[in-house]
Order: structure tokens, then sequence, then C-alpha cells
């Protein structure tokens, strides 16, 4: 694939540090109590692992349980054909949580499949450059290094800059030098709660001539998600985490711009048509990145998720979910011997922190003696990010819009009271 081929570069947008954004209109109050109401999993603890897999709806449960229920009573295939409108209105309601078109939506297993069949389509040639963060995710790393052994590709990852993010200048600087394939980058990391900023990172990608791919697995359903604005040729996400889907659910956004250029890593009837004893055809939408066996009562589950979050309106979550996160750094910070790790210049809902004389799994163990559902999360397996002071594990509190002050306040006053 020649970098040629990729559509014209994006109007110039300035430096690589951009402007600060007006603030935004105030977004409206969310209806918490009817919100818990509505959250079964509420009632059991104080719950802080949306990172890792928020609590669903009932909505969302009922959705899956009433299809598997069809499906014990007509079979998978018929139970497909009554569900079929639904289904594919799953695909409408994804391109508008990303500002997109439905043909540009693959649905996929989970979020690894969706960033790997990206990655994996893209026909690198010895030499190829990657830029990736520091922060980026460990099943990602894996495939760069794999890539690297396979292709001849050459993996680079670009600095911090001074708040931990990904350095703009830095990114600027690597660009300008050429030959970069590839920009792949996660949208918000797992270990430290900040958020890249992926818009400002998709102008020079851009402009550079240069595929754009942005793993949105922690940012989907807690943050504003625009393809256009953040410029990305590629965006994967999953259901499990902030959108509060199901398990083995995720999708894939590929812009009709690029989705030409792109060769599917593996075929199946459901991805291309086979014309003749030996030609076919792939599909000419990001559906050629799916396979045909799908996991349908989940696909639905998803789509009653994304439209939540569509009803409830993305600004208000991000606005709850910021202020919780706000409130639960300052009361931890304020507690002797507790560390917030977190960086960034804008923070998502990931709080993490240590204490001193306690290891991260005895802290969660405690926690969750106490009603208080935590997870713990391993900086150290970050092998792109060389820091001398990071630390080995810590706890993430990752925060959503159904939590209480009282919830948080429960946190932090069990971690006084060690």
């Amino acid at each position: 694939m020649d970098l040629a081929q990729l559509p014209a570069p994006a109007p110039d947008l300035g430096a690589a540090a951009p402007a600060p954004l007006p603030a935004p209109a105030p977004a409206p109050a969310l209806d918490v109590a009817e919100l818990r109401a509505r959250t079964p999993g509420c009632a059991r603890s104080a719950y802080f692992d949306n990172a890792g897999s928020a609590l669903p709806t009932e909505r969302v449960t009922r959705t899956v349980i009433d299809h598997l229920l069809l499906e014990r009573t007509v079979g998978g295939y018929e139970a497909a054909d009554l569900a079929a409108g639904r289904l594919e209105a799953v695909y409408t309601s994804v391109s508008r949580l990303l500002g997109a078109r439905p043909h540009e939506i693959a649905l996929v297993e989970n979020a690894t499949r969706a960033w790997d069949m990206a990655f994996y389509s893209i026909p690198f040639e010895p030499g190829d450059r990657v830029l990736t963060s520091r922060s980026e995710y460990p099943s990602n790393a894996l495939a760069f290094l794999h890539a690297r052994d396979r292709y001849g590709v050459r993996v680079e990852v670009v600095p911090d800059d001074e708040h931990g993010q990904l350095c703009l200048r830095s990114l600027a600087r690597m660009l300008g030098q050429g030959g970069v394939r590839l920009v792949a980058v996660n949208h918000v990391p797992t270990y430290d709660g900040l958020v890249n900023p992926a818009a400002a990172i998709g102008g020079l990608a851009r402009r550079a001539g240069a595929l754009y791919l942005l793993d949105a697995c922690q940012s989907a359903g807690q943050l504003p998600l625009d393809v256009r604005e953040i410029g990305c040729h590629m965006l994967s996400g999953t259901g499990r985490k902030y959108l509060r889907g199901p398990r083995g659910t995720g999708f894939l956004y590929v812009s009709e711009d690029v989705v030409d250029l792109l060769d599917p890593p593996l075929l199946d009837l459901r991805a291309a048509t086979w014309t003749g004893p030996d030609t076919y055809e792939l599909r000419p939408d990001a559906r050629r990145f799916e396979t045909w066996e799908r996991n349908v009562s989940g696909q639905l589950g998803l789509g009653a998720a994304v439209d939540d979050v569509l009803a409830l309106g993305i600004d208000a979550i991000r606005a709850r979910i910021a202020a919780l996160s706000g409130r639960l750094r300052a009361g931890l910070a304020e507690l002797p011997g507790v560390t917030v790790h977190d960086r960034g210049t804008v923070r998502s809902g990931i709080v993490t922190f240590t204490k001193d004389g306690r290891t991260a799994q005895e802290l969660v163990a405690r926690l969750l003696e106490a009603g208080v559902t935590t997870a713990f999360s391993f900086p150290s397996r970050a092998r792109y990010d060389d820091r001398a002071d990071k630390p080995e594990a810590v706890v993430r509190a990752s925060v959503h819009y159904y939590n209480t002050d009282a919830e948080q306040q429960s946190l932090i006053d069990t971690m006084a009271a060690l």
C-alpha cells in the first residue's frame, strides 16, 4: 500500500500543541437514583471497577437473555432472522456514538479482535515505521513486535510530555522524518487516568500521510468520540467497560476513505463472496472485518447499552464522571501515606493510588471486605514506560455516573482506617 494512496491531508490544524477549546455548555444533570434503580449490581457493593467491566442495566441483561430464550425455542438461525432488523439497528447506534456512518462499522467479539483486525489488515512493507505511545496496552505492543518480526517494520515509541501524555512536539518531529505507515495509540491508558490528545494526534498523522489507529476501549462510553473530529482512520472499542454492555462484544470503525486499502487478515463468507472457482470479492464496507458466526444476543445487548448512552447524552455522562473522579482524587490525596498516581492535563474516570506499607492486592481485598469493589493494575507491565519511579502495582478505582458521593466517601474512609 502506497502512502500516497491515502486521502488528501486534512487542513492545517495549527501548531502541535492546540489552543484550549472553549468550555462546553453545562450538561444536563442525570437522575442518579433512577439510574441506580435500573442497575441491580448497585445494591451489592460500591462498584469502582468500571474500567474492567461495568455493571450492566437490567434492560441490557434482559435483551441478552430474551434473545437466548428465543434461540432455545426456534434455534439460532431463525432467531437471528427474527432479530435481523434490531441487529442492523446496532450498526446505526454505534455509528451515532462515533460520529460515523453505519457502513463504516463492524461488530466483532471484543476490542482486542477489533484492533487486531484493523492492525493486521495493513499491508506493511520492510522498513515501515510504526509510532506508538509509552502507555500502550500489552496486547497491542505484542502485535507491534509480531509485525516487526514478520514484516520487518520498525516500532518507535513517542516520548511523553511533562504531563505524562504523548508529546505532540515529539510526534511531529518523528512524523517529519518520513516513512511512517501507522500511528497507533490508546486514547485512555489503563494505568494512570490520563487522556491522550487524540484529535491533535490525528491532525499530525493526517498531515504526514500516515494511517491512524485509535484504541478507544477505555474511552467509549465515558468520553465524547467523533471520528471526524479525531481524524482517525480506524477506531476499536469494547462493550464491557464504560458502555456497560455484555462481555464478548466489540466494534471497529474503518473510514470509507481507506477501507479499500486494507486487506483483512482472514476471510469467510461474511467478509467476501466466492464468485467463481478461483475468484472472490471483498465486501466494500467495514463488514469485511466480520465473520459469519456471531454472538447475536451479545450484540443486541451492546446495541441496548449504546442506546442508553445516546439517550442520556455523552456530555452529561462525561461531566458526572469528571466531577466524581476529581473529588475522589482530592479525597485520597489528603490521606497520610496515600499517593495518587494519575497524570495528564485531561483525566478520565480512572483513579489510581497506592498506600505506604500495603500492596495493591492487599488494599483491594480490604476494600472488598468493606463493600467497595476496586481492582489492581500493574504499570510495571507497560514495558515501553521506562520511568524509574513508576509503581509495581496500583489500586484502580474507576468511577461511573451511577456512583455516589457516599460510595466514594466509603472508599476514602476505609483507606483512612487502614
